[in-house]
């Protein structure tokens, strides 16, 4: 029974793309997945009855390598069997009218007090399938639109019927944005099994609409119109069938005819919300007249606190592993103390970055910048002006910039940026110290997030759902210098947790020269002065980032909410 309950909590079925369970099984790509495997390891953590579903990936997302100042993708290289048990079950799903068979992979996240989590992993590379439908489940986010909703169909309608067959039925499916999105319509035409299937009548359909809310809940997560995922009606008659999409195509609330996966999303559950409470409100502009409530995203406190932070923790505040909230009780620790644990961890990452042929010091004022490479998310903002970067370096000491991030190997915009950044070394050199570490893993995100002095996001606004990494930072002691958008709505105090870049009322380079302009000025006329002169303000500033954001912006608390609201109000 979850602790936060004097009921028991609901049987849930977790669904998501991508789940960045750990380094060793490469099962995720970037934010979303991190947030997925933060989600059932909360779960854990709380004694929720949660699964997770999602593809197996044998080849992963990509290993990114840099050449000849470019970034290049490589073939992942892993073996399931050596992390993962495969199951006994198998079920089938139909696409462009032929069987294709799915076995499943399963694995366990134990929580703080054992209480396992399962996570299933479909995989369609069986004996049976053709070479074709055997690469379905290969790669995650690479392949065409095809491959996508070949996927996708694997994932709702395939991930649904494999719970059944290992006889897990939940109480609540939750759509961790639209890709599983086919699962709800599914099990709408299971409800009405009894009243002719596809052929039912208005009324039956529309009863069974209603059950099928009570089960189901959705979250959002990009207000970037892009990142939801939409079929031509061509395309998804030929891989569903003319009876499915005539299905689709008769939800109430629907007004559009291609196969839009989010808009079913919406269609079909009783509740509905974003990432974080700005989120929620650019979501219901993006989707008029459709309740959106706003959850704001969590992290994993003890996953992403680094050893030197959290054996700091355990002596002050024993309990902070069981009850992130007792986080808020770092106020009492000594500011040397929360110095020296950094100290600590600054050491580890340098060394990292050193080992990739950097020359980085521990003594530097160190800025780190880990994102998706691509354009929206603007990593070349620190860098627009260097003249003027290497002014403020020259008047407060030699500053050091750590990058981090892959782009999709389609993102031709994105991979410019990196190669833009490893440009700009030697013009930025001597007064700023830029480093660009390849290979971007939950391992190296947990280095940099614990290691550098301040953690900077420069989106462009309104397009940061949530963000995570800044939470990440902030459990370990690393104040943000954000875009006052997403999560940061709500976790700034100027001054006091970090610093605000407020968003702009320009458009396009307009917008870049204002947002970094703010930038600039920020770093020259409070953050450097602060650090260079007063370093226990400065000490005083990390405390606070601990005890007021990380105590808040947690997974328990994430989780607890869903609980309370999203599953309470599904049903």
């Amino acid at each position: 029974m979850n602790p936060l309950h004097t009921t028991p909590s609901p049987k849930v079925a977790y669904f998501c793309m991508e789940f960045g369970l750990s380094n060793d099984i490469p099962t995720y790509s970037g934010g979303l997945g991190m947030l997925a495997g933060d989600t059932l390891r909360a779960a854990a953590d709380l004694g929720v009855p949660m699964v997770g579903v999602a593809l197996l990936y044998r080849k992963g997302y990509f290993k990114q390598e840099i050449a000849e100042g470019k970034q290049v993708e490589a073939d992942v290289h892993w073996w399931p069997e050596q992390y993962l048990k495969c199951l006994d079950a198998r079920v089938e799903v139909e696409i462009e009218g032929r069987t294709v068979l799915l076995q499943v992979w399963r694995t366990v996240i134990e929580g703080i007090d054992g209480h396992e989590v399962p996570v299933y992993l479909l995989d369609s590379d069986i004996e049976g399938n053709s070479d074709e439908d055997r690469r379905i489940t290969d790669s995650l986010y690479l392949g065409d639109e095809r491959y996508r909703l070949m996927q996708e169909i694997v994932l709702g309608m395939g991930g649904r019927r494999i719970l059944a067959a290992i006889g897990f039925e939940p109480d609540i499916f939750h759509m961790n944005e639209g890709h599983s999105s086919l699962l709800a319509l599914d099990l709408l035409r299971d409800e009405l099994a009894e009243a002719g299937g596809f052929e039912a009548d208005e009324a039956a359909f529309l009863a069974a609409v209603d059950k099928v809310k009570k089960r189901c809940v959705f979250t959002t997560h990009t207000p970037v119109p892009a990142g939801h995922d939409r079929f031509p009606k061509s395309l998804a008659t030929k891989l569903l069938g003319e009876a499915w999409i005539t299905f689709y195509s008769r939800l109430p609330g629907l007004h559009t005819a291609e196969l839009n996966m989010s808009i079913l999303g919406l269609e079909l559950s009783g509740y509905v919300f974003g990432v974080a409470q700005r989120h929620g409100e650019v979501s219901r502009g993006m989707f008029p007249g459709r309740e959106i409530h706003a959850i704001t995203n969590g992290i994993h406190s003890v996953t992403w606190t680094g050893p030197s932070m959290a054996a700091l923790f355990d002596r002050h505040i024993p309990h902070w592993r069981r009850h992130n909230y007792a986080l808020r009780l770092a106020q009492s620790i000594p500011l040397e103390e929360i110095q020296a644990a950094h100290a600590v961890a600054k050491r580890t990452l340098i060394d990292e970055a050193n080992s990739h042929g950097y020359e980085l010091s521990e003594d530097l004022f160190t800025i780190g910048f880990a994102r998706r490479s691509t354009s929206y998310k603007r990593p070349l903002l620190l860098l627009r002006d260097i003249r003027r970067l290497c002014d403020i370096a020259s008047r407060w000491g030699t500053l050091q910039v750590v990058y981090a991030g892959k782009s999709h190997p389609r993102d031709h915009e994105g991979k410019r940026l990196i190669e833009s950044v490893l440009r700009l070394q030697q013009e930025l050199h001597p007064h700023v110290r830029l480093a660009f570490i390849p290979g971007y893993n939950m391992n190296l995100g947990l280095k940099m997030v614990s290691g550098v002095d301040i953690w900077l996001n420069t989106p462009m606004a309104p397009l940061e759902a949530s963000g995570t990494s800044g939470m990440k930072a902030a459990h370990n002691g690393v104040p943000s210098l954000s875009v006052r958008d997403g999560w940061w709505c709500e976790g700034y105090i100027e001054g006091y947790t970090g610093w605000a870049i407020d968003p702009t009322h320009h458009a396009g380079e307009e917008a870049n020269d204002a947002d970094a302009s703010q930038l600039y000025r920020l770093l020259d006329e409070e953050i450097l002065p602060l650090y260079r002169r007063d370093p226990k303000g400065w000490a005083e500033v990390m405390r606070n980032a601990i005890a007021i954001n990380g105590s808040y912006f947690n997974v328990e608390r994430m989780v607890g909410e869903y609980l309370t609201r999203a599953y309470a109000g599904a049903r």
